[in-house]
Parts: C-alpha cells; structure tokens; sequence
C-alpha cells in the first residue's frame, strides 16, 4: 500500500536551466523520514529545462504545457499536490539540508499551526551569500511580527513559508492579477486567517540574480504590494508609513544595483 505524501514541493519553471539543477538537488537531496512529492510545472521551457528535467524523472514529476503565468503554475501545482503540507520552491531557489524534516516535525508538534515561516538568506549567481545584512533586518522583523508589521512591509522570504494544503484551500489561489507580489497578497490573506508559526533557523536561499523577475522589475514589485495592503486594509496611519516603505526600498534596492555596476 501506497504510503501518504507528507510534504508536496512545487516548482514553476520557465527557462531556467542555468539554475534548475541546484534547486533539483536541494529537495533531492533532504533524505526525510516521510514521502515527499516534487512537482515541477513548467511553461514550455525552450532552454534545455526539459531536457534536465528528464535527467531526474526518479526524483520529481514534471507537468508541462502552456500556463498564464508563474501564479497560474503555482496554482496548478498546489490543485494537484497530495501533500499534507506544501512548500514553493522557485526555479533558482534551495532548500538547506534538513529543512523538510524541520518543517514537518514543526507541524507534528504545533496542530494548530496552518502555516509557518523560517529563516532565509540570500544568495548570488554562484551560491555565495550576499546581503547578509538584509537577511539579518528581515530575521529582527519575523521576530517581532504581526499583521500590522506585514501591511506595512513584506519581510516574508516566500521559499521558507510552508503551509497545510486544507488551509490554502481555504484561503483560495494565488490571484493572476498580482504577477510580481502574488506571494504578499497570499501572505497577507493567510496573516487575517491564522497567525503563523515561526521556525528560527534558515531553511531556504533566496537567489538574485540579473534576470530575477524581482530583480528587474523591483519598482513595479513595491508599487503592487502598496496596491495589495491597501486593498485589504484602510488605515491611513499603516498606509503612510508602507508609502515611506516603498520610497525606502527603492531607493536601496537602486543604489545596490548602482553598486553592483560599478563593483
């Protein structure tokens, strides 16, 4: 008899062979204690993604045809996974070691948690941490969260959230409407359903990378999430503070990429 998935990973993929490979490992290589169901939706990679793919079919199963994007992907994949509980992986994205079985033991001991945040650095095109002064401001944040400190900025690092797949089932998909803050909205429509739990140790890397969609399209990502907080929350003492917030952010995030054309 069929053992149950515990914990289902999904991966959109959109031609990003230069990256997939580690992010592959990284699951592959967790060696937990319960079944772990790895699903890779691609979009039509033309790239040789899906000829990687195929290098690993033991590992992972691959769901590939046209899509509405990364949030319609996603959304895909979560219908489809049977996990109990699912993370989101992206493409460029990794797992520490041991992060499933962290995650897992974490729920076992917290039934009533629906959903949980860990820790999470971030990474260059080699792998080599970077920013880790972000990473700290971002950790001092998760420490002191509340769902006031989320509207007015988003300090969630989207590969280390996980969450139990009857609670998204509740909560509803990621919204199509939102292709560069999908995540925010999500965060902040599971924030008014339950407060999340809180892993205090790094689970996942972000990677930036020239040709991150969060990368070149920072602005815009900021502007959207000013969108978002204001859509499911009015108060104009929050909303003043998440506009100095993203006037913050831009400007920090163009001085590093001044910086990092000139270094």
């Amino acid at each position: 008899m069929e053992q149950p998935v515990r914990i289902s990973v999904i991966t959109p993929v959109l031609n990003q062979v230069r990256y997939l490979e580690e992010t592959i490992f990284s699951v592959s290589e967790q060696k937990p204690t319960f079944n772990v169901e790895f699903l890779v939706m691609d979009g039509g990679s033309t790239d040789g993604t899906l000829e990687l793919l195929s290098r690993y079919s033991t590992h992972l199963t691959v769901i590939s045809g046209r899509d509405q994007g990364q949030s319609d992907a996603l959304n895909k994949g979560f219908e489809r996974a049977r996990g109990e509980i699912i993370g989101w992986l992206n493409a460029d994205d990794l797992y520490h070691p041991g992060t499933l079985e962290k995650v897992a033991a974490w729920f076992d001991t917290h039934p009533e948690c629906q959903w949980v945040i860990g820790q999470c650095d971030i990474v260059d095109e080699k792998g080599l941490e970077i920013r880790k002064w972000l990473t700290r401001y971002k950790n001092a944040l998760l420490q002191r969260y509340s769902l006031e400190l989320l509207l007015v900025e988003n300090f969630i690092s989207q590969p280390a959230v996980f969450f139990r797949k009857e609670f998204l089932a509740g909560i509803g998909p990621l919204r199509l409407e939102y292709p560069l803050a999908m995540d925010y909205d999500l965060w902040i429509r599971m924030a008014l359903r339950s407060k999340p739990g809180l892993i205090r140790s790094p689970l996942a890397s972000f990677r930036v990378h020239p040709e991150a969609k969060s990368a070149r399209n920072f602005r815009e990502q900021f502007c959207e999430q000013y969108r978002i907080h204001l859509k499911h929350d009015q108060r104009r003492a929050l909303l003043a503070l998440h506009r100095i917030s993203v006037l913050k952010n831009i400007l920090g995030y163009s001085l590093m990429k001044i910086l990092r054309f000139f270094f």
